[in-house]
């Protein structure tokens, strides 16, 4: 996978607490933040699925069947 950068800036304490846990575990602070974010959006994705689930429930959101989208696309 190809790598882009980001600058980002953190609070001193969780700076501070990103030098510690990556030392504690042998792993650079790169990765530490990668893991981070990695679970951070498991995570997120969970609560995107349980709001999309909850708007179709009460209506707010629509869902058509596959078929009649197919269909719609021409790709019966």
């Amino acid at each position: 996978m190809s790598a882009v950068k980001k600058l980002i800036s953190f609070d001193k304490g969780i700076a501070h607490e990103l030098e510690v846990v990556a030392s504690a575990l042998q792993l650079t602070q790169r990765e530490v933040v990668e893991r981070a974010l990695d679970f951070y959006f498991d995570h997120t994705d969970t609560l995107v699925a349980r709001k999309i689930s909850d708007d179709v429930v009460f209506g707010k959101e629509g869902v058509r069947d596959a078929d009649d989208v197919f269909a719609e696309l021409g790709l019966e």
